[in-house]
């Protein structure tokens, strides 16, 4: 075990509602730290989070001392130990030290205990298993601040058992690393993901879906996707083929046009070549319906972008609206290779930057006005008006505004006849 002053006067664990937190339960006997990714972020010199606290102290002991000071407390997990704290609007999440007695994934049994070496060691990786106390000083019982500055991702203990006790483990383990780790990942513990691959099938799909979404916006996770590929995971996962060439190319354009990371169209461009893919994917991994839709939407024709002209671009624009065409550009852009000095597709994912489309400016009075009832023809010669509008480029003008109208009136009195 080594002990360091090495967070001696952190802001965020001298001031605020964390200092508070600490202050309250560190009195009468009783212990409280700051535990977990926190203090992995503090040592990387990454901003700290939202900070969880473990305490010696028992849950009800966690209520009764929030409520004599005016704190108000909620039961959010207290099965398992786990009283938040909520402080000036933000939650603090206090959880008692805990052994797992036996474990079966989120249903672990848990005795409560005082020991910080038995609660370290029942974590999952050595850079979260780390505490630091009020003044600073990190505890560190199972190599983890070795590892963090090594940005070596490794399992605490035997690999294979913090596996067992919960298959999540395999995804958090490619997580971590594509977001805090250096270089390949740990060997051991690859190879023991990949020898207990079979209990990803017995995982919840909202529990995946949640890993891979935060993996996929991670700085590392083109190459956790690959490692994750080639170890067998994600087909098994996703039900599918992995495309990891066009997730490493839309990375690559989100960078290239400043865009934020979107793991919705990271993960577009990772699993759907086609409709098919996109709804497959959405069931698989209970999307939900916003993102399902935006996976639907990408996947629907977006080949025909490689030779498409600005015209037609607009035309699509229109009827897509400018976030549904922009992330069809950019997964047909990626599939298409996603070199980010192409002329041609960068133009097509600036258009909606540089051009607005206008609203239909023809209305059903217009017409009415030229002797339609109302009724499902109305809307029908509304759409041969509108088919027509655009095909002309959106024009504005009095005279050509007319003669659409008078053209689609004309022919939708035809097909009636």
């Amino acid at each position: 075990m080594s002990a360091e002053s090495i967070l001696a006067g952190a802001p965020w664990l001298t001031a605020g509602g964390t200092a508070r937190v600490l202050q309250l339960l560190n009195a009468d006997g009783e212990e409280a730290r700051v535990v977990g990714g926190t203090v992995r972020n503090a040592l990387l010199g990454l901003p700290p989070g939202d900070a969880d606290i473990a305490t010696t102290a028992l849950p009800e002991e966690v209520v009764r001392r929030a409520k004599s000071a005016g704190i108000k407390s909620v039961p959010t997990g207290i099965e398992h130990g786990t009283i938040t704290l909520v402080i000036d609007g933000t939650p603090y999440e206090v959880t008692t030290l805990r052994e797992d007695t036996e474990t079966f994934g989120r249903k672990a049994k848990v005795v409560f205990g005082r020991d910080w070496v038995k609660d370290a060691e029942r974590r999952d990786f050595t850079m979260n298993g780390l505490s630091v106390d009020a003044d600073g000083v990190v505890y560190d019982y199972v190599g983890g601040i070795a590892d963090a500055k090594a940005r070596r991702v490794r399992f605490i203990g035997a690999p294979d058992q913090r596996i067992a006790e919960d298959y999540l483990r395999i995804l958090r383990f490619f997580r971590i690393h594509a977001a805090f780790g250096a270089g390949e990942p740990d060997r051991d513990g690859t190879l023991a993901c990949i020898r207990g691959r079979a209990g990803l099938a017995t995982l919840s799909a909202e529990r995946v879906r949640m890993e891979i979404l935060k993996l996929l916006v991670t700085p590392g996770a083109s190459a956790a996707a690959l490692a994750m590929a080639d170890a067998g995971l994600l087909q098994a996962m996703i039900g599918g083929v992995a495309y990891t060439g066009p997730l490493t190319a839309m990375i690559a354009i989100e960078r290239a046009l400043d865009l934020a990371p979107s793991s919705t169209r990271r993960l577009a461009a990772l699993t759907v070549a086609v409709t098919e893919d996109a709804r497959r994917v959405a069931t698989r991994l209970r999307l939900s319906n916003a993102e399902a839709k935006a996976l639907d939407s990408m996947g629907h024709r977006w080949w025909r972008f490689a030779a498409m002209d600005e015209a037609r671009a607009r035309r699509l624009l229109y009827r897509l609206g400018a976030e549904r065409y922009h992330d069809r550009v950019l997964l047909a852009w990626a599939r298409a290779g996603g070199e980010v000095t192409a002329s041609h597709w960068r133009a097509l994912a600036e258009l909606p930057l540089r051009w607005t489309a206008p609203k239909f400016p023809l209305r059903a009075a217009d017409f009415i006005a030229r002797g339609l009832a109302e009724g499902p023809a109305l809307g029908h010669v509304l759409t041969l008006a509108e088919d027509a509008w655009l095909a002309a480029d959106f024009p504005l003008e009095e005279a050509a505004l007319a003669a659409i109208a008078d053209q689609a009136t004309a022919r939708a009195t035809r097909e009636k006849n």
